[in-house]
């Protein structure tokens, strides 16, 4: 796996090494040392798959709270995704600063995201899937987030919103 630092403090982008021969091809996905050497997170209690039937449809952004904060390795693993990462720690020099990567079946990347940074994504195709890894066990009463479309954020998704869920809906804009 080649990790590659993004602008916000402890985020990665990794993206896979595919030694292939007319077999096919062997592709690391996971590996707690090469987190460990990097000083990151290589917990993993809980793993999760969503599948968004309409391109276009929202999710998060969303992440856990203190004292429950989890880091995650989301990788999509059906259709193609924009994936997006928003830096909710009030000391980071990044703070509330959105960046986002798409994430797909063909190009097998995955994105490790530090705690107390959100994530959320659009579909870019019908019947995408995302399988998020997580450190922390799911606790629902830390459970936090941030509007989707929140103007402070201005992120632009590249589809034409289809589907929010009733819960993104009702996340908060980020405190001003």
């Amino acid at each position: 796996m080649n990790f590659r630092p993004l602008e916000i403090p402890g985020a990665f982008l990794l993206e896979p090494q595919r030694p292939e021969d007319r077999r096919g091809y062997f592709s690391r996905r996971y590996c707690r040392w090469e987190l460990q050497r990097r000083g990151l997170d290589p917990t993993l209690v809980r793993c999760e798959v969503l599948v968004n039937r309409l391109r276009g449809t929202v999710q998060g952004l969303r992440y856990q709270a203190e004292p429950h904060q989890e880091s995650q390795l989301i990788r999509c693993t059906a259709g193609a995704v924009l994936e997006v990462i928003v830096d909710l720690r009030p000391q980071s020099p990044t703070f509330k600063r959105p960046l986002g990567f798409e994430l797909s079946r063909q190009n097998r990347h995955s994105l490790y995201v530090p705690a107390l940074v959100a994530h959320g994504f659009q579909t870019l195709e019908d019947d995408s899937e995302v399988f998020v890894q997580a450190s922390e066990l799911e606790a629902p009463e830390h459970s936090r987030g941030v509007r989707w479309d929140d103007p402070a954020l201005a992120i632009e998704w590249p589809q034409e919103v289809s589907f929010v869920a009733e819960r993104d809906r009702a996340l908060p804009d980020l405190p001003r």
